[in-house]
């Protein structure tokens, strides 16, 4: 189907473009788009919205279908 949209439209049938906007570097910045920014994570944290590690690790694993290998702090030694 995708072949014979390119045919009939005599190229591809959407725009081939990247995103206009980027991620704002944190030096670029003011004092108070930053402060907004650290603020969204303290309410993000006193919401409860926090993982450790280990959860992270295991939600990953699960998304990219990667087997974990679990270390233990005695296995590093």
């Amino acid at each position: 189907m995708l072949y014979s949209q390119i045919v009939l439209r005599n190229g591809m049938p959407f725009d081939l473009k990247l995103p206009a906007a980027r991620p704002m570097a944190i030096g670029a910045m003011t004092r108070e788009q930053l402060d907004a920014e650290l603020q969204k994570s303290v309410n993000s944290i006193k919401e409860g919205k926090v993982y450790s590690a280990d959860e992270v690790d295991a939600m990953l694993a699960e998304e990219f279908g990667i087997l974990q290998k679990i270390l233990c702090h005695s296995d590093i030694n």
